[in-house]
């Protein structure tokens, strides 16, 4: 049989079949050995004989997977940044688009706590800087007009919440659900053994798709991108990187850099290319990692 995991909690995978059947199922032995870790999100081939007694017996292909929240499959990124309390961040924002862009994950701009803000120009540009890139950006101060705008992207798709500390992420996954708690603890006690204290990561049905309800953080650093990767990362790069006299072009001290004429002209925004140089430092100061021969 075949379906997808879409809960993971104390050495138990629940699958969920095309029927909306939910199988309490348990990795094969081998998996360890071949390190593989099923995740909420994989598609997987399972054995069962009963609801609660299955056996997973191998992962199908994935297209992505996040560390935290450790989730596989995802289509879809929520970046939900402060612009008060905690201040609105550039690089920090920034860091989390290009993490996405690595993995393939189309990205979506919240910003939050706008009714904080006693500068209302600000959250302007900030979602003109990342609108003209191409980026979709959600910033009202009115929660119903967010929601509906959340709402119409979930469809079909496995979204996950991330961001910094105290943006909001949790207050506003209870605004689009206002009922999670209650429901979070009533598919625990179908599809698990009772309430658990535990956090988890579950995928929950809204909108006509899945959101992994518990808000991750998501990786800030550069552990997997290589230095002839980054420029990729940014969309705006990429689309100007044709013009640039070199095909491979860092756009750091190369000439006739179309990326650099380009900031210069202030047609891509510096803070953008302020922040890309800072990211590409990190990762040409990262130490190698060397895989093990096996």
């Amino acid at each position: 049989m075949k379906g997808q995991i879409r809960k993971a909690l104390s050495g138990f995978y629940y699958v969920v079949t095309a029927d909306n059947t939910v199988y309490q199922t348990r990795g094969r032995g081998n998996f360890r050995k071949r390190k593989l870790t099923p995740l909420v999100g994989d598609r997987v081939e399972f054995e069962s004989s009963n609801l609660t007694d299955g056996y997973i017996l191998d992962l199908l292909p994935r297209k992505n997977e996040l560390v935290r929240p450790p989730v596989a499959n995802v289509d879809l990124g929520i970046v939900v940044i402060s612009m008060v309390e905690p201040a609105f961040s550039y690089n920090l924002l920034d860091r989390f688009l290009v993490n996405l862009e690595f993995k393939d994950i189309e990205p979506v701009i919240y910003l939050s706590k706008l009714d904080l803000l006693a500068d209302k120009d600000a959250s302007t540009k900030v979602k003109s800087v990342y609108e003209t890139i191409g980026y979709n950006v959600i910033a009202s101060e009115d929660d119903e007009t967010n929601k509906r705008a959340l709402e119409k992207l979930f469809k079909d798709k496995l979204s996950v919440f991330m961001g910094q500390s105290g943006a909001g992420k949790s207050t506003l996954l209870n605004k689009i659900r206002p009922d999670l708690a209650l429901e979070t603890a009533a598919i625990s006690d179908h599809l698990g053994r009772g309430k658990h204290t535990t956090r988890h990561v579950e995928l929950l049905e809204i909108g006509g798709g899945l959101v992994a309800d518990t808000p991750g953080f998501s990786s800030l650093e550069f552990q997997e991108i290589t230095s002839q990767e980054l420029p990729r990362m940014f969309p705006e790069f990429v689309q100007a990187a044709p013009l640039c006299k070199f095909r491979e072009c860092q756009h750091v001290n190369e000439p006739d850099c179309e990326v650099k004429r380009q900031v210069a002209k202030k047609e891509i925004a510096v803070t953008r290319y302020d922040n890309y140089l800072q990211f590409l430092a990190e990762i040409e100061k990262r130490r190698p990692v060397y895989k093990k021969s096996k």
